[in-house]
């Protein structure tokens, strides 16, 4: 899959996405931050997961409305664990993503938010 990493993930994650067979994009390395709506709209026009911490994401995309590739948000996890969670996320929710699902993964925990339109009766 194609990943955009927000500037917020730990530039380690990197290494374990690669390593996985994903193409990913790191805002970090771009020259400025252009703010989360904007991340959203380049990842969106790139085909591109956003992955992050940060739950705003998630808000732009439901409250606002902005359309979106899907998002992969990591909640409460040390950095050295957010590469290898992304990539058993991404691998077992790859379909959900595709389709633009919101999957938010903690400890022991994941949820995946489809947008009513796109739910059906596809059990999540």
């Amino acid at each position: 899959m194609k990943v955009l990493l927000d500037g917020c993930v730990w530039g380690g994650a990197r290494d374990a996405l690669v390593a996985a067979g994903h193409e990913v994009e790191c805002v970090g390395d771009w020259p400025r931050d252009p703010g989360d709506p904007e991340i959203l709209a380049h990842a969106y026009r790139n085909h591109q997961v956003v992955m992050t911490l940060d739950k705003d994401f998630g808000e732009i995309a439901i409250v606002r409305r902005q359309p979106h590739s899907g998002i992969l948000r990591l909640v409460t996890l040390r950095a050295e664990q957010q590469g290898t969670t992304a990539v058993a996320a991404l691998g077992r929710y790859e379909e959900e993503l595709r389709k633009g699902a919101i999957v938010t993964v903690e400890p022991g925990r994941v949820r995946v938010h489809l947008d009513e339109a796109d739910r059906g009766s596809q059990p999540v």
